[in-house]
This record gives C-alpha cells, sequence and structure tokens, in this order.
C-alpha cells in the first residue's frame, strides 16, 4: 500500500487518555458501565464506532458517484460490542445499521451495502475477523 495519510495517537490505557499527535484529539478513556467502569470517559469501542460509521458514509458516498446513485439522505450507524470470545479473551461484533431513503429500499439498497463493505477501508480491515451484519433500516 502507498500510504496517502497517517493518522497517530497515543493512548496509556482504558483508564488514561488518547491524544492525537497533531492535538485535535485529546480526551479521557474510561471502562463502560457494562465492563466494571463509572462509565466516565470514552471509551475504544466508542472511538471504533465513529470511524467505522464516518469511513462506511463515506464509501458509499463513493459508490453512489461511481453508479450515479443519489445517497445524500442516507446514513450510517455504527454498533460496536465487545465481549467474551472462545479462547477466553475478548472480541469485538459491528452492526452496520443503514438508513437508506426510499428509492433505495429493497434489492437496490442491499446491492449498495454490499458495495460500500466491499470498498469500505474499515470493512477491508476487518473482513475475517470480526463479524461484521449489514442492516437496512
Amino acid at each position: 500500500m502507498d500510504a496517502l495519510y497517517t493518522a497517530v495517537a497515543t493512548a496509556n490505557g482504558r483508564e488514561g487518555r488518547a491524544v492525537s499527535s497533531d492535538g485535535r484529539i485529546d480526551l479521557p478513556l474510561g471502562f463502560p458501565e457494562a465492563l466494571g467502569g463509572n462509565g466516565q470517559g470514552t471509551n475504544p469501542e466508542q472511538l471504533f464506532a465513529a470511524g467505522y460509521a464516518a469511513c462506511f458514509a463515506s464509501a458509499m458516498g463513493a459508490i453512489g458517484r461511481q453508479e450515479k446513485i443519489d445517497v445524500k439522505d442516507a446514513s450510517v450507524t455504527a454498533e460496536v460490542s465487545i465481549g467474551k470470545d472462545t479462547d477466553g479473551g475478548f472480541g469485538l461484533a459491528v452492526v452496520m445499521r443503514v438508513e437508506l431513503p426510499d428509492h433505495l429500499q429493497g434489492e437496490a439498497g442491499r446491492d449498495l451495502l454490499e458495495k460500500t463493505h466491499a470498498y469500505c477501508p474499515y470493512s477491508k480491515a476487518t473482513r475475517g475477523n470480526i463479524d461484521v451484519e449489514l442492516v437496512v433500516e
């Protein structure tokens, strides 16, 4: 891969801070209550969900432009779950909920999501590593 951009961030654990090299991200991290934390601070799953949703929406826009499909009224919500996996560690799973306008309901919308999922860099990075479910809403 010939990198066009490299993001750099440093963190010191789930109860520390995350800081980007340009200072635009500088926030406290914390365990969610569901994992025994006090719910104060952002958690890595929230950051991953925000990044994946934004990337998927942009990828859908690119596919829409290629295929001359209007996707301006679509929106993407990523639900990132963390839980115990079969080897006793932790794993992630994602549900991508995509709200599509009326003209993209049914097979046309499903086709758009599949093409977007094949194109999106986050989807490529997760493929074969975590379960990603695509849901049209």
